[in-house]
């Protein structure tokens, strides 16, 4: 197998800053309709669901074609991937100026999207340059992951371009200095030190190059990233619209607190990849998720007044989180999730050197879906709930239950799979099975069977017969709930609650092949 190329510590500074600048233009682009939006919804007199799923758009494609360009990236090399995709992305951009309709700027949405994509491109394309100094590995990623303060450059300065050029003006700007970029990157960025081991990548199969995404711990990661990532977008985008609804302020205020919330946190990332370095990844995820549980379960407390019975009197009481409370709160929690971001993805080159780009692609790809599925999760909890403080509740489960499932992982492990004297001493997880994995299961043999083998098989059938009656239970109860639905209020036609009782059959039913 060919061996990667040394590099000098020039070339991976080169590298990382050609990188984190492409980076930081296509986050600007990807972030484009939060500001040309507003001149648009008027042109084409858009309701604000219609300019809502507008402005999400872009965002659903960046996540989702993350997996393809990380598989791409893995296989093609970062240089010609990153260079056709901002020119590909550019083009998207400047054919938005002749749309119209709304179909045609949903369309050119799409493609404005793969702006987004560019993430995990670079992450790819940085972490080869760096991958045999894995001690400024996190460092470095971290400091590319600052890029997101693309976002910033068009808050700043897209307005200027919108009074003075229009929104379409504004969208040819935009897209000549991103087709501009493209071409640069492609003629000053040198292919990473990967790219002759990507000669036997490129002959296997893809499917093949897809057999890491079959590791629980691949899940688990995009889990922590939905959360650090996806919940932190989410919270971005559902800050004002909170702050307006619970402490009555004005809109420009609402959007100040907001941006003390989003724009340090990608300076913040370039901290967390350094600590993830110094104190080890693990460490800061620790720190991650215990700050925000804390923090998350602080701000889902609602409003409350409590009465308290005495002796000979009754004793009120009134809490609630103040503004100042609050917006303390919001910034910490964004401070740890942006330390979480740097260290998820200080996770991945460790663990799949060779599969960076499909491994991250994944797991930006669901962290990229949570900023889009998060803020209309929030709006339904607000109707059927009717409580504000329900999206920090829910961002509480996630948090805790992303916190339990390391830990657990963590403790249930036996020992590090890496040799004793490797110098990474600090490894993401621990992730060999424990005893509680089989190892060694002979039921045929009699005597095998008689030691061990009808303890372990007794064992685990009673414990699957609860299991199994309660799946039964959650399976049928729908049922009961369904014919109650109209007395409940729910106006549904005979046909429509046949329907309802009978989609859960199909899919108990389907999804038991998987």
């Amino acid at each position: 197998m060919n061996q990667p190329l040394s590099v000098t510590g020039g070339q991976r500074n080169r590298a990382l800053a050609i990188s984190t600048l492409a980076f930081t233009l296509c986050f600007a682009v990807w972030t484009i309709f939060s500001i040309i939006g507003i001149q648009i919804k008027a042109d084409f007199n858009l309701t604000d669901t219609q300019l809502g799923l507008l402005m999400a758009t872009p965002v659903l494609t960046g996540s989702i074609s993350r997996m393809f360009l990380g598989i791409w990236t893995d296989r093609y090399g970062g240089r010609k991937v990153f260079s056709i995709l901002m020119l590909l992305t550019a083009a998207c951009v400047y054919l938005l100026t002749f749309a119209n309709s709304y179909i045609m700027l949903l369309i050119a949405a799409l493609g404005v999207g793969l702006a987004g994509g560019s993430f995990i491109v670079g992450v790819t394309y940085t972490a080869a340059w760096f991958n045999d100094v894995k001690e400024k590995q996190g460092t470095a990623l971290g400091i590319f992951g600052a890029g997101n303060v693309g976002s910033a450059v068009t808050n700043f300065g897209a307005p200027f371009l919108l009074i003075a050029l229009g929104w379409q003006g504004t969208a040819q700007i935009y897209a000549t200095v991103l087709a501009i970029a493209g071409v640069v990157f492609l003629f000053l960025a040198k292919d990473d030190p990967l790219k002759e081991t990507r000669q036997e990548l490129q002959q296997k199969g893809f499917w093949e190059q897809l057999s890491p995404l079959g590791d629980l711990r691949v899940w688990r990661f995009s889990l922590y990233y939905f959360f650090v990532f996806g919940a932190f977008v989410a919270l971005a985008l559902w800050l004002p619209h909170y702050l307006i609804g619970v402490y009555e302020l004005d809109i420009k205020t609402a959007g100040m607190i907001a941006a003390l919330y989003t724009i340090p946190a990608s300076l913040f990332r370039i901290l967390g990849g350094w600590m993830s370095d110094k104190y080890g990844a693990r460490r800061v995820m620790y720190w991650t998720f215990i700050a925000s549980v804390i923090c998350t379960f602080l701000l889902s407390y609602p409003s409350t007044e409590y009465a308290v019975k005495g002796v000979n009197q009754t004793y009120n009481f009134h809490f609630e989180i103040t503004l100042l409370g609050f917006v303390f709160l919001t910034f910490a929690l964004g401070f740890f999730m942006s330390l979480g971001k740097a260290a998820v993805f200080k996770h991945i080159p460790v663990y799949y050197p060779k599969s960076v780009g499909a491994v991250g692609g994944v797991v930006g790809m669901i962290g990229g879906l949570g900023g889009f599925l998060l803020p209309l999760t929030f709006g339904m909890l607000n109707d059927v709930i009717g409580v504000w403080q329900s999206s920090f509740m829910l961002l509480f489960v996630i948090a805790a239950a992303a916190l339990a499932w390391m830990h657990f992982a963590i403790l249930r492990a036996e020992r590090v799979e890496y040799r004793e004297d490797r110098e990474e001493r600090d490894l993401p997880e621990l992730s060999t099975p424990n005893s509680m994995v089989l190892d060694d299961w002979r039921p045929e043999d009699k005597t095998f069977w008689e030691e061990k083998g009808k303890r372990i098989a007794t064992r685990n059938l009673w414990i699957s017969i609860p299991n199994l009656f309660l799946a039964f239970a959650v399976w049928t109860i729908w049922s009961i709930l369904v014919v109650k639905m109209p007395a409940l209020g729910f106006p549904y036609s005979q046909n429509e609650l046949f329907w309802l009782a009978a989609l859960p059959a199909l899919s108990g039913a389907t999804l038991r092949i998987f």
